[in-house]
């Protein structure tokens, strides 16, 4: 299949929708997460963004918001910096091309473009990552849904490794598991390019992604390197279990992190 060619929402188109979207920063996201209870549905929010988009920091304030309005909900949120802006005059120091790659895949499965920012929920649903209306009423409607499988992880930190348990309650075949070394916050100088002269904060930023195959069973055990400048306060482990045909994603966690 031909690769459509990266178009970056920026400049008036963008401007334009942010400024209906971000006239009340009340929040549509706050209110719809607040009415949910003891539902057992998760939300996974995937946001591709860069340091580079003049677009992408309002994505990167609303997910900052969710994350804050979620409380201990099963909300989780993955911040992915792409590396395709870095050639436009600022190189984004979290950015990586396995990111870009992921948003490459969802595009072939159901993404009419490739633009930042853009979120993916729970691998089955995209929105302009600045829309808080319509990320609002999706994140009410997917944790007021039905999980079909669940997801249990714990972590074991090993001299800069990490030793995964993982175990999952309903169907495995044909998903992976997908885990993602997250860290919760950092503020970056922008020196050039559309932010140049911005402080710019950043939450949830995904610094190591790695998929294991899950058709061998639903429990198991896999070890993965950490980056050098992890620990276990600044940052967090979240898995998903994802279909690799559809991209959806059908149980999600944060592991428990013991250290030896």
């Amino acid at each position: 299949m031909k690769i459509m060619k990266i178009s970056a929402i920026c400049a008036s188109v963008a401007l334009a929708l942010s400024s209906v979207i971000l006239v009340s920063r009340s929040s549509a996201s706050k209110r719809n997460i607040s009415s949910i209870n003891d539902n057992p549905g998760f939300a996974v929010l995937e946001l591709f963004t860069s340091e580079g988009c003049s677009s992408c920091p309002p994505a990167d304030e609303l997910l900052a918001r969710i994350q804050k309005d979620a409380g201990d909900k099963p909300v989780y949120v993955l911040a992915y910096h792409v590396d395709y802006w870095n050639r436009l005059g600022w190189k984004d120091a979290f950015s990586q091309p396995e990111f870009s790659k992921r948003q490459y895949q969802y595009h072939r499965l159901f993404s009419s473009q490739v633009y930042t920012p853009q979120l993916i929920i729970n691998g089955n649903s995209e929105f302009v990552g600045s829309d808080e209306k319509e990320i609002g009423d999706a994140l009410k409607q997917n944790l007021n849904g039905t999980p079909s499988a669940t997801l249990n992880i714990k972590a074991q930190q090993q001299n800069g490794r990490l030793k995964l348990d993982y175990e999952i309650k309903g169907k495995a075949g044909g998903n992976q598991l997908v885990i993602a070394i997250v860290q919760k916050h950092a503020t970056s100088k922008v020196n050039a390019g559309e932010n140049e002269g911005r402080l710019l904060s950043h939450v949830q930023i995904v610094r190591s992604l790695q998929t294991f195959d899950l058709k061998s069973g639903q429990s198991g055990t896999q070890n993965i390197q950490l980056p050098a400048d992890f620990n276990s306060t600044e940052w967090e482990v979240i898995g998903l279990m994802q279909n690799s045909d559809t991209g959806v994603i059908s149980a999600a966690t944060k592991a428990s992190l013991e250290q030896k």
